[in-house]
């Protein structure tokens, strides 16, 4: 007997709107909680991070147009990368020192920087991990995927964290700090954190997001969560 094609389930949670043409997805237990997004775009969609793997999610995606890109902003985002390249067809982008955690896949690696369209770009922002990386989108007044580099606090600011399994604290501040440089009230206007979205409390994105930046900068420095 075949067996029935496995259906998505009725209650699964879908991802919901965040801005214009980007969605976020509920948070994935196969990445302790990270909460994924998806760029539709003219030029090709880009995947940030790892969603669960699950029906719901890729009918989803393929409903929209596929994929183009999976970006992964750090090795925590890892998650189900290699089913979702093969169910997706998409190709796989990642810091060159984290490509390693990828055996067997076909993925495009960089070292400081590199550009999906004229839309997209990935920024190398090392210190959370050894390849973690943002991902700034240059519509809707510019909007930065963060990650873990950048968190919500417990008041929904952008805050870096340093944890007991923080690569590097000195070079993570070292990345908000050049953030702070790249950017202007201009170029910036939203944050979309991979992790800590609860404490955004429906807000769904950080916006003001270069002033907060700059108004918490010395946050930054002694944040610290163990």
């Amino acid at each position: 007997m075949c067996p029935l094609p496995q259906q998505p389930s009725q209650t699964a949670k879908q991802p919901r709107p965040v801005l214009d043409t980007i969605f976020a997805f509920p948070p994935n237990r196969d990445t302790l909680g990270g909460t994924s997004y998806f760029i539709v775009g003219n030029e090709g969609n880009i995947l940030i991070d790892s969603p669960a793997n699950d029906p719901s999610n890729l009918e989803f995606l393929r409903s929209h147009g596929g994929v183009r890109w999976l970006f992964l902003t750090h090795r925590g985002a890892i998650g189900k990368t290699a089913q979702l390249q093969q169910a997706l067809s998409c190709e796989v982008l990642i810091q060159e020192q984290e490509a390693y955690l990828l055996p067997g896949l076909t993925v495009t690696t960089f070292r400081q920087e590199f550009k999906l369209n004229s839309t997209a770009q990935v920024i190398w922002t090392s210190g959370h991990s050894p390849g973690s990386s943002c991902l700034y989108y240059n519509h809707l007044g510019g909007v930065l995927f963060s990650g873990r580099h950048l968190v919500p606090s417990p008041e929904g600011e952008p805050i870096a964290f340093c944890t007991t399994k923080t690569f590097h604290w000195p070079r993570q501040i070292k990345s908000v700090e050049l953030l702070r440089e790249r950017f202007t009230p201009e170029t910036l206007q939203y944050i979309c954190p991979g992790a800590n979205t609860g404490f955004l409390r429906g807000k769904r994105v950080i916006d003001n997001a270069y002033q907060r930046l700059v108004i918490r900068n010395a946050s930054f420095r002694g944040a610290s969560l163990t």
